[in-house]
């Protein structure tokens, strides 16, 4: 698991379970501790046979995310 923190929100690199395999994703929570992590799909039509590749991939993509906004959006390189 890969972590990011910026102003007010923390990035995870995470893992979504789907029917055909795991998806790599980034959990967003703001620093605040309020409220749940909102998770965020990437790698677009990419699935992964194990958690441990989605995650992989997830960490090596959050390299490459420069902030998350107001919203809880990811911003990307």
């Amino acid at each position: 698991m890969a972590r990011k923190q910026f102003a007010h929100h923390e990035a995870v690199s995470a893992v979504v379970p789907g029917e055909s395999g795991y998806s790599a994703a980034v959990a967003v929570k703001a620093l605040d501790g309020m409220g749940a992590p909102r998770f965020h799909k990437i790698l677009d039509g990419q699935t992964f046979k194990t958690a441990s590749d989605a995650d992989d991939a997830a960490a090596a993509r959050l390299e490459y995310l420069v902030d998350v906004d107001a919203e809880g959006q990811l911003i990307w390189d």
